[in-house]
């Protein structure tokens, strides 16, 4: 399994992973995935190819930045990303609202650094507090199109504290890279989909956004119009929904989209 990053200005926050080599009668599956998938993806995508002959070589980015590089001529034959991101692509005549298939939901979570005093987040109220008295926080770049980033930026403008914490926020450089800075000490608190802070050591979840803060994603699978391999992505699409990839979303923070 080999990864390389993608970044630049002209792909934000992308990496490609192409799993294995070739043989010559399977099929290779190009893949574009949320960076929000990308654990998922990795655990059963081998077993994907394992039990199909098929071959997969998955690009991953922010959904925003999925969605552009796709409105923007570039082909796939299957497209993982949260529901929103879908739905815009069936709109511009992408994909068709029958081959896209609900994956699973996430939400967002807070997390201090490993060992850190675990902060008040039981109500908003607590939140806005929190988040006042801290002297940096981080969370994705709504301008790289993570889905969580945008969300985030409208809960600080619903809390009213926007304006306050732009002094005291760090971004990361890439993508789904925030809880790093949490965990090296760069920044005191972090908020991302629970499903990318499980991943990443030296930090600890706090809990959840509270109340109506709280975004629940939905994360689909679309097979795109015009997929060169669309057997093949029909049954990526198919094991993205059996007992075993609800198992491994669960292991992953994440929840089935249909339990």
């Amino acid at each position: 399994m080999k990864i390389r990053s993608l970044v630049g200005a002209s792909s934000i926050g992308f990496m490609f992973l192409h799993v294995g080599g070739i043989g010559a009668e399977a099929a290779e599956l190009k893949v574009f995935s949320a960076i929000g998938m990308q654990s998922v993806m990795e655990d059963l995508g081998p077993k994907f190819e394992r039990a199909s002959g098929h071959k997969l070589a998955i690009t991953f980015g922010s959904a925003g930045a999925v969605v552009k590089r796709v409105q923007g001529g570039e082909t796939a034959d299957v497209v993982v990303i949260t529901r929103q991101g879908i739905e815009s692509l069936v709109k511009d005549g992408k994909a068709a609202a029958g081959d896209v298939t609900d994956i699973a939901r996430s939400g967002m979570g807070v997390v201090v650094r490993k060992g850190a005093p675990k902060p008040d987040i039981s109500s908003p109220e607590a939140l806005k507090r929190t988040l006042l008295a801290a002297k940096t926080i981080t969370y994705g770049n709504p301008a790289q199109g993570g889905a969580s980033g945008i969300h985030f930026a409208k809960v600080l403008e619903r809390l009213g504290i926007a304006d306050e914490m732009k002094a005291k926020t760090v971004f990361p450089a890439k993508p789904g890279t925030d809880p790093l800075l949490v965990a090296n000490g760069e920044a005191e608190i972090g908020v991302n989909q629970l499903q990318e802070l499980i991943r990443f050591a030296g930090i600890e979840i706090v809990g959840p956004l509270p109340g109506d803060l709280q975004n629940i994603l939905v994360f689909s699978a679309a097979i795109m119009a015009g997929a060169k391999a669309a057997a093949a992505a029909n049954a990526l699409v198919n094991l993205l929904r059996t007992p075993e990839a609800a198992a491994t979303l669960k292991a992953k923070g994440m929840e089935p989209a249909n339990p």
